[in-house]
């Protein structure tokens, strides 16, 4: 039996990652999954697996050495996989601090704490390995025309992607001078269940379901390359399984879509179902301060080494997204409260 450590794993991405791999390696794998369950972080992502006997839930800080000290000490991790970050660009503009903390000190502190326990003289215990869970943000922005590889010099445009970006250099460091098993993956927009509202999608889909206007920033037109959060969880898999040490992949979806493509397909799908709504609700507001214009992925590495290809095409991750949703309320109302309000009339307006 396996033993993963999941940081981060009441996230969106982690707590999918997490479902994926007990739907695909049922009783063969050991989870611990260490979320500080700050706003993002939601056990109901979780609650169909919360009993099982080979999971086990830690609420904890990756900045706490102590804590991952016991959790070393106590299992035999195999595979630490870190998705514990502060992820919105809006709040990381808004507080940079918190994503120095968590996304960089955070980060420094997990991989030190796995190398002190998988170090020995003459290098690390066999089959260990830590995958840090990065972004297409770190690459900055393209113009119209070409695409990302793991080549792409580094060029973070806001606090977040600059956070991101530092915690990839320190990974790195740590294989480039200790030798230490790493993998760094970066992937591009992750759309899916449990996703946070703050977020493009969801926060589409909330605002429709309520008859909300649907604030879009400067003219919509900004690209991006949107991969279903279920091909993501099984290309960080393969990594796991297949990546060659030291190694960076990248990981798209191939569809690109500008911002209000998005909107309007949304929009469309849910008048298709019955919904009241209209291409009135769409407001225009003042862009984002740096906005990136254009990310998109070359994922051709990762294709062609380990045989990844995505499975689930835009249209039907789309559908299921949307009737996740739909299915689904309850979930999206216990978080549509609260801070998650204060936070939209700050960013929105009304």
């Amino acid at each position: 039996m396996k033993t993963y450590l999941i940081t981060g794993g009441a996230g969106f991405i982690g707590s999918n990652f997490i479902h994926y791999m007990f739907n695909k390696y049922k009783e063969e794998i050991f989870i611990i999954n260490i979320d500080n369950l700050t706003y993002a972080g939601n056990l109901n992502n979780l609650k169909n697996i919360e009993n099982l006997n080979n999971y086990k839930f830690i609420k904890g800080d990756i900045c706490d050495a102590e804590n991952l000290s016991k959790i070393f000490k106590t299992y035999d991790i195999e595979y630490v996989v870190n998705f514990a970050a502060e992820s919105h660009v809006d709040r990381s503009i808004e507080d940079p601090s918190i994503f120095v903390k968590t996304n960089i000190l955070g980060t420094q502190v997990l991989i030190e704490i796995a190398k002190k326990y998988w170090k020995m003289k003459n290098g690390f215990k066999e089959g260990k390995k830590y995958i840090q869970i990065s972004t297409d943000e770190v690459y900055g922005s393209l113009g119209e025309d070409g695409y990302f590889t793991e080549k792409t010099l580094i060029d973070p445009h806001s606090p977040y992607s600059s956070s991101k970006a530092s915690a990839d250099l320190i990974v790195k460091a740590y294989y480039d001078t200790y030798r230490m098993p790493i993998n760094i993956t970066r992937c591009s927009n992750n759309y899916g269940p449990y996703q946070f509202p703050e977020k493009l999608i969801p926060l589409i889909i909330n605002n429709c379901i309520k008859n909300r206007d649907i604030p879009i920033y400067g003219d919509g037109k900004n690209v991006r390359d949107w991969l279903y959060v279920e091909d993501h969880c099984a290309a960080i898999d393969l990594v796991i399984n297949e990546g060659a040490v030291g190694e960076i992949y990248n990981i798209g979806g191939n569809n690109e879509k500008q911002n209000i493509e998005i909107v309007k397909y949304i929009i469309y799908a849910l008048k298709h179902k019955g919904l009241d709504v209209e291409e009135a609700l769409i407001r225009y507001v003042e862009d984002r301060k740096g906005h990136d214009r254009r990310y998109a992925i070359d994922s051709t590495k990762i294709r062609e080494e380990l045989r990844f290809n995505p499975s689930v095409n835009f249209n039907d991750g789309m559908l299921r997204t949307i009737e996740w949703y739909l299915n689904n309320k309850d979930w999206l109302g216990k978080i549509v409260n609260g801070d998650y309000m204060n936070y939209y009339k700050k960013f929105y307006g009304r």
